[in-house]
């Protein structure tokens, strides 16, 4: 922690998160395992766009 001591004190000092960023990524990911492969990339887009 010492080597990474900038970073950890902006994370805790700072008012900004990456969690609705993450929260995107999950529900990105979520929507793939649900279709299994089964669908073009085109369909996979459309329901994380409109979804």
């Amino acid at each position: 922690m010492e080597r990474d001591i900038d970073p950890v004190v902006a994370g805790l000092t700072l008012p900004y998160s990456n969690g609705p960023t993450e929260g995107v990524n999950t529900k990105t990911k979520r929507i793939a395992r649900q279709m299994h492969g089964r669908a073009s990339f085109t369909l996979l887009r459309h329901r994380i766009l409109l979804g």
